[in-house]
Order: C-alpha cells, then sequence, then structure tokens
C-alpha cells in the first residue's frame, strides 16, 4: 500500500524551505522531516552528536537518519518552485487592467517581493494573492507527489470554495 501524506502537512513543510532548512518526505511512509544546515554539517562533517547541546541531540540523530536513508527525498526546493512566476501569473490573472498593470510593475526589478507586498495590501487584494498563492503550492505539491507514487490526502480544502 502507498504511504498517504497529508497534503496540508506537505505544502507546510514545502512553505518552510529556505537556503537554512531543508525538507525531507520518506517515500515509504510518508513521514515528513525538517532539518537545518547545521544538522546536516554536523552529520556530513562526522562530528560526534554527544559533542552538541543535549537538546539538539535528537535532532542531529534524525538528520543522520534522514542523510543516510535513500527513502528520504527532499522536497521540492524554492528553484522548483519558482515564487516569483507565482506571483507573476497572479498579476496578470487581476481583471482589473490597471491594477494588473500596476502590480506587473511592481515586480520589475530590486525589491519586487517588497513592493508587491506593499500593493496587495494597500489595493486590498491580500487575500485573493495568497488563495492564489496556496492553489500554485498545491498543484506543485500534488504533481510532484504523483510524482514519486507517493499517495496524499487532501486535506486542506478551503472550506469557503
Amino acid at each position: 500500500m502507498k504511504p498517504m501524506v497529508s497534503l496540508k502537512e506537505f505544502i507546510i513543510h514545502m512553505d518552510v524551505f529556505s537556503d537554512e532548512n531543508h525538507a525531507y518526505v520518506n517515500r515509504k511512509t510518508g513521514e515528513l522531516v525538517t532539518i537545518s544546515d547545521e544538522e546536516i554539517g554536523i552529520v556530513e562533517d562526522g562530528l560526534d552528536p554527544m559533542e552538541s547541546p543535549e537538546w539538539q541531540r535528537s535532532v542531529i540523530e534524525q538528520a543522520k537518519r534522514v542523510l543516510d536513508n535513500p527513502d528520504y527525498l527532499p522536497l521540492p526546493s524554492k528553484f522548483d518552485i519558482h515564487e516569483y512566476s507565482i506571483m507573476e501569473r497572479f498579476c496578470y490573472s487581476i481583471e482589473d487592467d490597471e491594477l494588473s498593470e500596476e502590480l506587473i510593475y511592481m515586480i520589475r526589478g530590486s525589491g519586487a517581493f517588497r513592493l508587491f507586498k506593499h500593493a496587495i495590501h494597500k489595493n486590498n487584494i491580500a487575500e485573493d494573492w495568497y488563495r492564489f498563492r496556496d492553489r500554485a503550492f498545491e498543484e506543485i505539491a500534488i504533481e510532484w507527489l504523483e510524482d514519486k507514487g507517493i499517495g496524499y490526502i487532501r486535506d486542506n480544502v478551503d472550506e469557503s470554495e
């Protein structure tokens, strides 16, 4: 039987991906794990976990378990997600041509994310953006899970729709 992953939890783990944290899913059990560069470095450098603070030892052991087991697959990275592209698609989806053009202008050049965030709040469309972004993340997650043969439970359906 295929492992079943909570789509909601998968997206949460996928969304916390950063340069310092890395999320994985066990393709056989569906377990989701996030580990930091620090713990990965300790494992890869072969350092003794007992030399680390007590609170960190179990996390280091978990990192070792994840890195040593080919059943753990890294979740889609920020390069796979490409949030700028999602933001751009949102701008083009706006029916008000003037607002759409303003948003497209805002995302060109440096400070695009900051300017975009300011503009969506100023124009009272932040909820629309977050709903659009959530759907895009869900599509990416579903495609990735299906490609890897991992089953999922659709437990994050927006009740208001």
